[in-house]
């Protein structure tokens, strides 16, 4: 739903039909935002220099601008915009309909991941800052695509 390490900013869960972004948060992990959070917030992410990150870390400066947006396991999200990258090497499309699921149930682990039609999972610390996403359906109804129909250099 939401990674363990978000558990520790502001958090909700996500709307239908909501439009989000990844987000690179100051607890080092990914996931899901508003862009109008993000792009009101001044915190600079990976990006930032160590001392500013730590200082806005211990001064709470600014972490309350960004809340992170829960999704449910099963969820059905649109991603847009995928980089070429991703397209080739995943064998997906520019814009590609993923269910929301969770790699593992271990605790202190990232375990946010989506599925691709094709079966592919990717963690979201895999994908790029900015990755836009449209919340198509926040209820489990889609299903996977059968192993025999996986391409054998996908499982």
């Amino acid at each position: 739903m939401c990674d363990y390490s978000l558990m520790g900013v502001p958090n909700r869960l996500a709307k239908e039909g909501e439009d989000l972004v990844l987000f690179d948060f100051p607890t080092r992990t990914k996931g899901f935002a508003s862009p109008k959070d993000v792009a009101s917030s001044s915190f600079g992410g990976r990006g930032a220099g160590f001392w500013a990150s730590l200082k806005k870390l211990f001064t709470n400066s600014d972490l309350d601008s960004v809340c992170a947006v829960c999704i449910a396991p099963g969820s059905r999200l649109m991603l847009l915009d995928l980089p070429v990258d991703f397209q080739t090497s995943l064998r997906v499309q520019r814009a590609e309909e993923v269910v929301f699921t969770q790699l593992t149930s271990a605790t202190n682990v990232h375990r946010d991941a989506v599925r691709f039609r094709n079966g592919f999972e990717l963690s979201l610390q895999r994908l790029p800052d900015g990755q836009r996403a449209r919340v198509i359906s926040l209820e489990p109804n889609w299903e996977p695509t059968p192993v025999e129909e996986i391409p054998v250099h996908l499982r």
